[in-house]
């Protein structure tokens, strides 16, 4: 029987070892990475639109929840998903019903960007639920969502400050080009104390499918190793684990 088991534990033992078969994300990877980035507004966005030689036309709005938004002429434009000049040739197309050879610019604000581009990071971030960041706190009787109970426990999920204590919180961050994860760790204000940096790993789509990488965020903060700051995509997923005690 002691040798059954042993046999059973080793290859769990292997496994552990090993980081459980997840590839490292290398800085060799980031030659891979495509260059031809082009934000994409979502909802939230703020925008201004600018009608050459048309004043009272020319406005500014906010993408709503829908992806929408209405302008003077014009309602309910799609503009989520698409990229400020691809709007501004919709826009033109509107406008040219009432407006000779209308000229559009667009000019955006206040970048949320859409969900598919956003950075996202969940685990054990530093600073609990600040602005901006959603917690996700749990105690002994289970788990609920936004209130409600899941299998007799409790869990809260709320974005902003106000949650108390929690054991992990969430950020979802605009992309930006060029973007590291010593950068992420800057505007995120880094890991949180019971973090286990170099089990972190990050979610990447690839050719349509999601993959997983580790990465090592306790060599590239705790001993200055920049071999470890790998570029960040959008659509990034990172993962911060807490460490074992």
């Amino acid at each position: 029987m002691f040798l059954k088991n042993i046999r059973l534990i080793f290859p769990l033992c292997i496994l552990f070892a090993s980081g459980c078969g997840i590839p490292l994300l290398t800085q060799d990877d980031d030659a891979l990475i495509p260059s031809d980035y082009t934000y994409m507004i979502g909802p939230g966005d703020s925008i201004n639109i600018f009608v050459w030689g048309n004043p009272d036309i020319s406005t500014s709005a906010t993408v709503r929840p829908d992806g929408k938004i209405t302008i003077p002429l014009a309602e309910d434009l799609l503009a989520s998903g698409k990229t400020p000049s691809q709007l501004a040739r919709i826009m033109e197309k509107e406008l040219g019903k009432y407006v000779r050879d209308p000229q559009v610019v667009i000019m955006v604000n206040g970048f949320k960007g859409v969900y598919s581009q956003q950075v996202k990071i969940i685990g054990q971030l530093s600073g609990g639920s600040g602005g901006g960041s959603s917690s996700i706190g749990s105690s002994m009787g289970g788990s609920s969502i936004g209130g409600s109970s899941i299998g007799g426990s409790s869990m809260g999920m709320g974005g902003g400050g106000g949650m108390g204590s929690s054991k992990f919180t969430a950020r979802a961050l605009p992309y930006q080009r060029d973007m590291t994860l010593l950068d992420l760790m800057i505007q995120i204000g880094g890991l949180g104390q019971y973090a286990d940096g170099n089990r972190a790993s990050i979610i990447r789509e690839i050719n349509g499918e999601s993959q997983q990488f580790g990465i090592r965020i306790d060599d590239l903060i705790d001993r200055a190793d920049l071999s470890a700051n790998v570029k960040i995509l959008p659509g990034d997923i990172l993962i911060i684990p807490e460490a074992f005690f």
